[in-house]
């Protein structure tokens, strides 16, 4: 799929929708029995569809016997989607809000019974899957920052999926210092892959403070806005465990100000003690 059949997927329209828009950006105006034909679409189908995108806002109706369908314009189109979406959005949070007194009401007081019971150790941590969800779950911690963002790693392979909220923490003046497990310590192929990642971070932004841990590092992940007061930060983590595919792990996350000022201690001793400014190249 191109990358402009993506954003039409973004938009939401379906397979048909997707193929008559894209015909009729191509074509210009037209009628129903013509589109039908160039696309493939049925001709049960297309009335159905051109109809979706015109209350879409995608394209207009022109009358006339019989009627033709004209595209808007590539930016008009964007706009509307835009549009669209805020319109759905305002829809969704007024209903949201409309049965918020009643939600709370009739679930509120289920929730603080069912959590008298709840341990201290059983609110240190939750999980999630590593992958895709950890990785949501980080951007969402670079997204958080206020102050301080560190970030312990082998090779960072995953810096793709999360640069663009690194660098929004980078603009806001986050501090951001990433220690990395020296290439010494890794497997030729992973470190070449933080070779490549040390290089992109160098070269899109500068501002990361970068060492290299030269012992073992036992676990990776992210701490966030640590206080030494205890009273704040939050923090990802995964701890080393070789023998376990990735698709079988989980990371863990917590919210807890003791938890996160320890790990900020470690990264603080390793950073000061245990790492070099950089590999010899």
């Amino acid at each position: 799929m191109t990358e402009t059949s993506d954003v039409f997927d973004r938009v939401g329209l379906t397979e048909y929708e997707t193929t008559a828009i894209e015909q009729l950006l191509t074509l210009g105006r037209t009628t129903a029995p013509n589109l039908a034909e160039a696309t493939g679409i049925p001709k049960a189908r297309i009335y159905g569809v051109l109809e979706s995108l015109a209350d879409r806002g995608f394209i207009k109706v022109v009358p006339g016997r019989p009627k033709e369908y004209q595209p808007k314009a590539p930016e008009e189109i964007l706009d509307r989607a835009i549009e669209n979406s805020r319109q759905s959005y305002e829809a969704f949070a007024a209903d949201i809000e409309e049965n918020r007194e009643s939600f709370l009401a009739e679930y509120g007081p289920q929730f603080e019974r069912a959590s008298e019971d709840i341990s201290p150790t059983a609110e240190l941590f939750h999980v999630v899957d590593v992958g895709e969800p950890s990785e949501r779950e980080t951007r969402r911690l670079y997204a958080d920052a206020e102050e301080t963002l560190g970030i312990i790693t082998n090779s960072f392979a995953y810096l793709d999926s999360v640069e663009s909220a690194l660098a929004g923490a980078v603009e806001r003046g986050v501090d951001v210092s990433v220690l990395f497990l020296h290439p010494d310590q890794l497997p030729p192929e992973k470190a070449a892959v933080q070779a490549e990642m040390v290089e992109q971070l160098e070269t899109d932004l500068p501002e990361v403070g970068v060492r290299f841990s030269t012992e073992k590092l036992p676990w990776r992940g992210t701490l966030v806005d640590p206080s030494m007061d205890y009273d704040s930060g939050e923090a990802i983590l995964l701890v080393e465990e070789p023998d376990v595919p990735n698709h079988m792990r989980q990371a863990a996350l917590t919210e807890n100000g003791s938890f996160v000022a320890g790990m900020k201690r470690y990264f603080d001793l390793v950073w000061e003690y245990e790492s070099v400014a950089g590999p010899a190249r």
